[in-house]
């Protein structure tokens, strides 16, 4: 508990010194009802003494009265300012010595309350011969002394008992519960007071789920009848047809503050260190240190998946254009372990977001040893076996995150999962929408991977053979993990919502890239794109050494192992980026002007207009308003209607996944592939994904489309 107080302070101080002046006038202008929400909300469960003798909440009123309605709702009332005024400016040495106001100091007021109220830790009795220390840095740590040394160890610390700064543990604790409690919803506090009163911020689109709509079932395709065959050519369409999708993704994360606070929240909320380690022990979830790291990975992970999947269109690509039967087996290879290396990747952030929540969490356990290369690790406690009757639906998840879960066996715990959801629709909604929009991406690489498998005799992943861009990917990814912690973008993103604020996402993006630039030698965009571009060439270079320099009985495509060292790298790329030509990456998250288009995805000819009935002119309206403009929420079912107004073919695929056929009639013949929100309503980021796409694809805008007249 010592060191959760002392971030919890150094938390609420950091917010204090940003948005203090803020804050105060935000508070002032409240009304009783609206100071009261904020206490709710920052209050577990929303619960809240109603005054300071409130006895309803058990011991709450013996440990902090103070946080109560009646003292600070009160709109004439500044005392929720002078308590916050008191906890970020003060040490926690002074708060323990001294309260608001010079009022009694946290340990005064514990043992007054212990002498008058009877307040107790229940397992007191454990802390004999225990002291906890209030000293500057021993601040809260606790030590035993060992039976029979009392007269040796007692005498020395005599001087710091009588000042009172020495104390029984089972008094510690107590006073440091204190402490934690009140800090934990000042944090809390000042993000909904920001997020109240703030009238500059981008509007939120990603408003929290409700309880009472229940969900449809996935979708109705099964996998027990085998997978349409395809080509070559289709899985190539199939592959850049995802990898257009995420570096779409990637451009609404750099230019809509609304997707990247939401993608934030995401991975600050799934973190491992929420987990429980051995010995049950977790991180507070309000916590700010972690959340620079957490656009760090949001901006990360999206540039990584997109460049996994240009690289599989890539060898695709080579595949299907050659007929060399050695360089086909080298492509071949290559492409086994890059798919296993996103059906890895895709498996382990399911596994992340199914830890994180209730349903899944008390499954996992954290190891609270770091790995050497900074990897936290969760791994699960016991087979979910005993949950095949209880909880079908957890039972299939869970099997879908066990390590040894290879990509058949995901697509048959996949069946099962959707023949759960055919039979019993509501199972759905019990499944967070995180869960879901992970569980998506996982049923796209394992769909892939059993129709590519059925295109072609796919070898076995290796170890040892067609590692090029595995063990370079790796070699990008090890090297950008030990940067995390260094990164900080406070003054962006603490707390998360302030991404929101006019100017704040976009500074953040800028500082972020300018770190990379810093530690890398060049922009993380161009890290990736230079990684596939360099692995594709490295194909064809080792590919005719090996035929020049090797018989092919000796031959092996092997790992390259002089790697050279990181800061040869660094010389490496910042002499490459004075020569690049002036344009950015496909993977900028700060452009400057537009973006390149991808030579696989070029923009579509003359805009086609479409007279549409009014129900269909809606839907289109709300998807294709321009960025700026406020955005509201579509029904699924209103959006799959609409398409098939325009004589679009709606094909379900496993789980969220379903594909809209164009008509021959379309000026643009692209099949276009989206998830289907957890939700009933498109709303938040989905809308403005979805917008991007058909955009994207079709050059569709907002006056695509006119009413039909009657």
């Amino acid at each position: 508990m010592d060191e959760t107080v002392r971030v919890l302070h150094r938390d609420l101080a950091g917010k204090f010194k940003r948005h203090g002046s803020r804050i105060e006038q935000m508070w002032r202008s409240f009304s009783q009802e609206q100071r009261g929400n904020i206490l709710r909300d920052a209050s577990h469960d929303r619960a809240i003494l109603e005054t300071p003798q409130d006895t309803s909440l058990g011991n709450v009123y013996k440990l902090i009265p103070e946080w109560n309605l009646r003292d600070i709702t009160s709109p004439s009332s500044d005392f929720l300012l002078d308590i916050l005024k008191h906890r970020a400016t003060t040490s926690l040495e002074e708060q323990y010595c001294r309260g608001v106001n010079g009022r009694s100091g946290d340990h005064e007021h514990i043992v007054d309350m212990m002498q008058r109220k009877n307040l107790q830790l229940t397992d007191a009795s454990t802390y004999t011969n225990c002291y906890t220390l209030f000293l500057e840095e021993h601040y809260g740590q606790s030590y035993k002394i060992t039976p029979g040394k009392e007269d040796e160890v007692l005498p020395g610390l005599r001087p710091a008992i009588e000042a009172q700064l020495v104390i029984p543990q089972a008094v510690g604790e107590l006073v440091l519960m204190r402490q934690t409690y009140l800090l934990q919803h000042l944090n809390i506090a000042i993000e909904d007071i920001l997020d109240t009163a703030s009238s500059t911020r981008a509007q939120t689109t990603h408003p929290k789920r409700p309880a009472d709509v229940a969900t449809a079932a996935l979708a109705k395709l099964s996998l027990h009848t085998p997978p349409k065959e395809l080509d070559l050519s289709d899985l190539l369409y199939d592959s850049l047809g995802q990898k257009s999708s995420l570096e779409d993704y990637i451009s609404l994360i750099s230019t809509e503050p609304a997707v990247l606070a939401h993608e934030v929240n995401l991975w600050f909320f799934t973190r491992p260190e929420l987990v429980a380690d051995e010995k049950g022990r977790s991180l507070p979830v309000h916590t700010d240190q972690y959340i620079s790291g957490a656009v760090f990975d949001a901006v990360h992970g999206s540039i990584k998946s997109a460049a996994v999947w240009n690289y599989i269109s890539r060898l695709l690509a080579l595949l299907k254009d050659s007929s060399d039967k050695q360089f086909r087996a080298v492509v071949l290879q290559e492409l086994s372990n890059t798919c296993h290396l996103e059906y890895t990747r895709a498996q382990a952030f399911f596994k992340r977001t199914v830890s994180a929540f209730s349903g899944g969490n008390k499954w996992f356990k954290r190891t609270s040893t770091v790995r050497k290369d900074g990897i936290v690790r969760i791994s699960m406690k016991r087979s979910p076996e005993s949950l095949t009757v209880e909880n079908p639906q957890l039972h299939y998840m869970l099997r879908l995150c066990q390590d040894e879960t290879n990509w058949p066996g995901s697509a048959q715990w996949l069946q099962k999962l959707e023949d759960l959801h055919r039979a019993h629709p509501l199972e759905i909604d019990k499944m967070m929408e995180r869960e879901f929009d992970s569980l998506g991406d996982l049923a796209v690489i394992v769909t892939f991977l059993q129709s590519l498998s059925s295109a072609v005799r796919l070898p076995a992943t290796s170890r040892k053979n067609g590692h090029l861009f595995v063990s370079e990917y790796s070699n990008l990814e090890n090297e950008l993990r030990q940067l995390k912690s260094g990164v900080d973008l406070g003054d962006f993103a603490i707390p998360i919502n302030n991404l929101l604020e006019p100017g704040m996402a976009s500074a953040a993006l800028i500082a972020l890239d300018q770190y990379f630039v810093e530690k890398t030698g060049t922009k993380l965009g161009f890290l990736y794109q230079d990684l596939v571009d360099d692995c594709v060439s490295n194909i064809y270079k080792r590919f005719e050494e090996r035929k020049a320099k090797v018989s092919e009985a000796e031959a092996e495509y092997m790992v390259p192992t002089d790697l050279g060292a990181p800061k040869s790298w660094i010389q490496q790329r910042r002499q490459k980026e004075k020569t690049r030509p002036a344009h950015s990456s496909i993977y900028e998250i700060t452009p400057q002007a537009a973006a390149p288009t991808s030579s696989d995805e070029q923009p579509p000819g003359p805009q086609q207009t479409f007279e549409v009935k009014a129900s269909t002119f809606a839907v289109f309206s709300t998807l294709l308003l321009r960025s700026s403009a406020p955005r509201g929420s579509i029904g699924w079912d209103a959006f799959v209607v609409a398409m098939t107004d325009l004589g679009f073919s709606v094909i379900p695929k496993v789980g969220s996944i379903y594909t809209f056929v164009p008509p021959e009639k379309m000026a643009v013949r692209r099949d276009l592939t989206l998830h289907r929100p957890h939700r009933p309503c498109i709303e938040g980021s989905h809308l403005l994904f979805y917008s991007q796409r058909l955009k994207r694809v079709y050059g569709w805008g907002d006056s695509t489309f006119i009413v039909r007249k009657q």
